[in-house]
């Protein structure tokens, strides 16, 4: 399987309270977090990370947090994102294009007003606004395939890729009715 994340902000105390998130501490947020990236994210799966995993911890202790996380990962690098031990990771970028099953999604941290195969169909993946699931709705009502994979959007989960077009397409057939 793959899927995607953003924005888990672990060991960023102050992110509970900037964006409501139901937490009463840091170290209950980033239990949380753990458990529901690896009960959904296997060891054999592949996982796109669109940034800011970590901010406000020593790059030591990021690094063994992010040990802990399952899957092959890939890392999109984010505003808050230190210099991990690349070993932890298939490839560390700034952008990525990739096709999965004929479908194009462009994977950036940040969102984008246009993106490769834009006009064809194409998805653009991003995190860092940490955006409520209002706003992909909006997004696939505007006919944009732009969808933040961050955590306060998808209830503190990873997202996978059926997930993902499963959304836009249930709208589109929707509409057809």
């Amino acid at each position: 399987m793959i899927y995607f994340t953003a924005d888990m902000h672990f060991g960023h105390k102050a992110i509970i309270r900037m964006q409501n998130r139901p937490f009463e501490s840091v170290e209950e947020m980033d239990r949380v977090l753990l458990q529901n990236y690896n009960s959904i994210v296997r060891k054999e799966d592949t996982v796109y990370i669109l940034g800011d995993i970590c901010h406000h911890m020593s790059i030591e202790d990021a690094d063994a947090l992010i040990k802990k996380l399952n899957g092959k990962k890939y890392l999109i690098k984010g505003n808050h994102d230190r210099n991990y031990d690349p070993r932890l990771f298939v490839d560390i970028l700034d952008f990525l294009k990739i096709s999965i099953d004929g479908n194009h999604f462009s994977l950036m941290h940040y969102p984008m007003l246009s993106w490769p195969k834009k006009g064809s169909g194409g998805y653009q993946l991003h995190g860092h606004i940490h955006a409520r699931m209002g706003y992909n709705e909006a997004n696939r009502a505007d006919g944009q395939r732009r969808y933040d994979v961050g955590v306060d959007a998808n209830n503190f989960f990873p997202v996978s890729t059926r997930q993902i077009v499963s959304f836009f397409e249930a709208y589109r057939r929707s509409e057809d009715c």
